[in-house]
């Protein structure tokens, strides 16, 4: 049979809301939804109660449900005009109002119940856009948490919004200490930092567990790390994730501000052998223009910062007590942001990344020529810092970056670019000076007992995403090679291995980059053109890349921790400079854990010490890579540092191998 106009629109318009509704709550939720939800919703209600002509005429609650809300007199009366006998229902119908959402006022009780689930459609989503915003401002909230800990000092940030609890003071004391020990005493916290404040516990001893204690009753445990060159020294544990949204995927019932990921993080944490030294965050802390954009103002970003803080997922078990180290991506400011440090609202955006977390992160690199001094003056978002075994630095991807290179072929759904580099051939990711740093780090000779630089991007380093490219590593591609070229130099010069770990897709993948070995010269045939002229032979250079197995540094981009996952494909090797190891795009939730471990001396060790070799050569180091996806192990992966047989002898450090 078919449909007349008004229920051809009453059917596009719930299907729409339906299938909108089902992919914003479970799937991802893009700020093109809620309006399109509401919209379908709206049209649909206007369509089912002003068309009577098609629909015929509605009838009440009240005629609709007799025996629910009706008194006997209704209850008894058949009327035999408008009802058929139910061995007569028409099946088609029931499925047209039922699926369809078109109304048969026939069948009042179905019509009404599909009515109701297109209502409920638009209140769940909005029940996820404005709950958390609307019921939880937070402007009370009171936290501690533990950032960066090195093995003799600790920084810790809290939150005091209540000038009565002022002064507040810090105590801490050893797990096998009685007597507390009076640290700092704070008497002046205002709205300039949204009443923060980092403290910094210092001359401790490593390898220690330490409880602190403040005066308005938050308090925390952390441990510090080992002494360089300690046997504790050898070996590290660490966590790295990115993107975090509270109550996603929606659940109705749940606190707005629970972060589910968490449930698997803690899974995780209770998991390990050794306990966690940190996580490694890369980014997308908070989603400012997710769902919606309600406001770019200073006091928006950091309520959303205190939302993230007052989550009751940070109560799980060993979640609380883990410290954490951020870096800032697109998402805390705006949707791949490369608009510059100046422009709005990036100063707004950056002021509760600030506070909340740069406050408490690692120094910055001895090359930097800032320092952090709140609440004023310029800041400096990269760091770098040594732990056991590893060294590492952590970028900031966002605040020195300009627009990408020009003709990327990505298919990239960024915004046109409106920070321009000063020259055309500028186009920088880290700015001169971060970069600076940044290569500085990689050739610098390690410490003895160092055997492994990393990393931390918040975007990926390789170029193989083929959707939004030009927003990663891959849409500057003259600053990637300079870098990649500074890490094969390293890898070939010193006794360690490079690892880039990174975010912001919310897939993982594990890449390696091979150092080129030689270039050989190809002929290119054109090929005939129209005129029938004979094609031209071009001869053009081709690089060949080193076909040893785990040849060359090593990327691992994981994400996210809460949030949604792509059900489209886009990863795709392009070429043989960035070789795909594994892809796992599905998944909720998603950790990576770094164990490493150093290991006995290698062949040879001895006579090289005897030659003055002392750089940590005499050991080998080994690093697993463990995914974890939705609270199960998902993928393993094994690399090791070079041994000293091979060192300053080929372009190859030692090899590793892969566990599926």
């Amino acid at each position: 049979m078919a449909l007349a106009p008004a229920e051809w629109v009453a059917a596009v318009s719930s299907t729409l809301a339906r299938l909108c509704t089902f992919c914003f709550l479970r799937w991802i939720p893009g700020h093109h939804f809620p309006p399109l939800i509401l919209t379908s919703v709206a049209v649909y209600l206007a369509t089912t109660f002003t068309q009577s002509r098609t629909f015929g005429r509605p009838l009440t609650l009240k005629e609709a449900f007799p025996r629910v809300l009706g008194n006997g007199k209704h209850e008894k009366e058949k009327p035999h005009d408008e009802h058929e006998p139910a061995i007569y229902h028409d099946e088609k119908e029931v499925f047209k109002t039922v699926v369809w959402g078109i109304p048969n006022w026939r069948e009042p009780e179905l019509s009404y119940v599909s009515i109701g689930i297109n209502i409920l459609m638009a209140l769940l989503c909005l029940d996820l856009v404005f709950r958390g915003p609307l019921l939880h401002p937070v402007n009370n909230l009171r936290f501690s948490r533990v950032g960066f800990v090195d093995n003799t000092s600790a920084k810790v940030v809290f939150r005091e919004p209540d000038p009565a609890n002022l002064p507040v003071y810090a105590y801490i004391k050893g797990l096998d200490e009685a007597k507390w020990t009076a640290t700092d005493r704070i008497y002046y916290i205002d709205s300039d930092t949204d009443y923060t404040y980092p403290l910094s516990f210092t001359n401790l001893r490593p390898d220690t567990t330490y409880t602190y204690s403040l005066s308005n009753d938050l308090s925390g445990t952390f441990t510090t790390a080992p002494a360089p060159h300690s046997p504790s020294a050898n070996s590290l544990v660490f966590l790295t994730s990115s993107c975090i949204k509270a109550n996603f995927p929606y659940r109705p019932f749940s606190h707005s501000l629970a972060i589910h990921g968490f449930e698997h993080l803690s899974n995780v944490l209770r998991s390990l052998p050794s306990p966690a030294a940190f996580m490694l965050f890369l980014g997308d802390f908070v989603y400012i223009d997710v769902p919606l954009r309600l406001s770019s103002s200073i006091a928006h970003y950091r309520a959303e910062y205190r939302r993230a803080y007052a989550s009751p997922s940070w109560k799980l078990p060993l979640v609380s007590p883990l410290p954490w180290l951020h870096t800032l991506d697109d998402h805390e400011i705006a949707n791949d942001w490369s608009s510059g440090n100046e422009t709005e609202p990036f100063p707004a955006a950056s002021d509760p990344f600030i506070h909340y977390h740069v406050s408490v992160n690692p120094p910055t690199p001895p090359t930097s020529l800032l320092n952090y001094n709140p609440p004023s003056g310029e800041n400096t978002t990269y760091f770098q810092f040594t732990r056991g075994p590893a060294q590492f630095f952590m970028l900031d991807t966002r605040r020195y970056r300009t627009d990408p290179e020009p003709n990327i072929s990505s298919g990239s759904h960024s915004s046109p670019g409106t920070n321009p580099p000063p020259s055309p051939d500028a186009h920088s990711m880290l700015g001169p000076e971060q970069l600076a740093s940044l290569l500085a780090f990689i050739s610098s000779t390690p410490p003895a007992g160092v055997h492994w630089k990393i990393i931390a991007s918040s975007v990926p380093f390789t170029k193989n995403w083929r959707f939004g490219t030009s927003d990663t590593w891959g849409g500057f591609p003259t600053e990637r090679a300079l870098i990649l070229r500074a890490m094969h130099s390293a890898e070939r010069s010193l006794p360690i291995r490079v690892v880039i770990l990174s975010g912001d897709r919310h897939e993982f993948a594990a890449i390696r980059f091979p150092p080129p070995v030689a270039t050989e010269e190809v002929v290119v045939d054109t090929g005939a053109d129209l005129t029938g002229d004979e094609g031209v032979e071009l001869k053009k250079e081709e690089v060949l890349y080193s076909a040893a197995p785990q040849a060359g540094p090593h990327e691992f981009s994981v994400g996210p921790l809460s949030m949604f996952y792509l059900p489209f494909r886009t990863f795709r090797q392009v070429d043989g400079e960035d070789v795909a190891i594994r892809y796992v795009p599905d998944g909720n939730s998603k950790v990576g854990v770094v164990d490493i471990q150093n290991l006995g001396a290698g062949p040879g060790s001895r006579g090289r010490a005897a030659h003055g070799d002392d750089n940590g050569s005499q050991q080998r180091s080994m690093l697993k890579y463990t995914l974890w996806v939705d609270g199960e192990v998902s993928w393993e992966y094994v690399l090791t540092s070079p041994s000293p047989h091979y060192r300053g002898k080929g372009l190859l450090g030692r090899g590793g191998f892969g566990l599926w």
